[in-house]
């Protein structure tokens, strides 16, 4: 009787254990779908109705090398294998999310070369690296909950990384994906990327404080009055007006404002001096912490994983 029960009881151990493996096995990753405008079927290669700011017509592109052109746009084509793919996903995730959730500004477009609108994009400036790191990556895009991540990048986060509502003036709640954290950026980049200064005259100012509604006629003082997480300038004060500093940045020109990572900001006679780290708005993934990740050894995906919290990299097609 002993023995059938310890028999018994080794039976019942067994399926349990089977049981709670079953039960403990990670659930699949949704996928978005591929939207619908751009779909050619299930699993295959989505095409884009391109605008071409170069030449101002729109041209039929399989996505793929609509990617290839943004990361020879946005990125040096002799940078680290591993961070040209990364980068090469972040580009195909971009794209995906902009077609499923916004309209290009160029009628008959899903998307274009337009950097103002979406990426960067230079095709002449694609070679055999960037075509393996596009074709070693096919189909990769980045995803949480289901969806499309908003693939945000920039060249140089001053050592630390921001949210997007203080990096971008985002309207909408912070994506939980998005993280601040520090940055790797490698000493590579340039000392002028790393840390900056910037002088703009009054009447430059007013004209940027004029175009996004600030309702500042004239100043004597600056000051930042507010910061984020990151230690980002998030609200300067002109002689106590309180003005938004991402908007204020964009308007003044982002690349002579580097970024909100404000290290000083003075008068200096009918001069504005500002002085800052990294170049770029801080959010997500830094190119120059791409480089030195993959410096160190660090795969694409673990690179996007650094910058990107909790999310997954799944294949949208073959």
């Amino acid at each position: 009787m002993k023995k059938v029960m310890l028999v018994f009881l080794s039976i019942m151990l067994v399926l349990s254990v089977g049981c709670n493996t079953t039960n403990n096995r990670p659930n699949p990753v949704k996928k978005p779908p591929i939207p619908a405008k751009i779909s050619r079927g299930k699993n295959k290669e989505p095409a884009l109705k391109v605008y071409i700011k170069q030449t101002g017509k729109i041209e039929e592109i399989p996505l793929e090398k609509y990617v290839a052109g943004t990361v020879a746009g946005e990125i040096k084509n002799d940078w680290p294998m591993e961070a040209l793919k990364a980068q090469a996903i972040l580009a195909r995730t971009y794209v995906l999310d902009f077609v499923s959730t916004k309209e290009s500004k160029y009628e008959g477009a899903d998307i274009s070369t337009d950097f103002e609108e979406a990426q960067a994009w230079n095709e002449d400036n694609v070679n055999d690296r960037i075509k393996k790191a596009v074709k070693d990556t096919r189909g990769q895009a980045v995803v949480y909950g289901g969806k499309y991540i908003k693939a945000w990048f920039y060249s140089h986060a001053g050592g630390m990384t921001a949210t997007a509502k203080e990096g971008l003036n985002y309207k909408m709640k912070d994506p939980p994906y998005i993280q601040v954290k520090k940055s790797p950026d490698s000493m590579a980049a340039r000392p002028n990327d790393r840390a900056w200064a910037a002088k703009f005259s009054k009447q430059e100012v007013l004209a940027a404080l004029s175009e996004i509604g600030a309702g500042v006629k004239d100043f004597d003082s600056v000051k930042v009055a507010a910061r984020g997480p990151s230690g980002r300038a998030t609200v300067l004060s002109f002689d106590g007006v309180k003005v938004n500093a991402p908007d204020l940045r964009i308007a003044l020109g982002s690349e002579k404002m580097k970024s909100t990572l404000i290290t000083s900001v003075k008068m200096d006679g009918d001069n504005l001096i500002i002085k800052g780290k990294g170049f770029g708005h801080g959010v997500g993934f830094s190119q120059w912490g791409a480089y030195g990740l993959a410096k160190q050894g660090k795969t694409a995906q673990e690179i996007i994983k650094y910058y990107f919290k909790d999310v997954n990299v799944v294949n949208m097609w073959k």
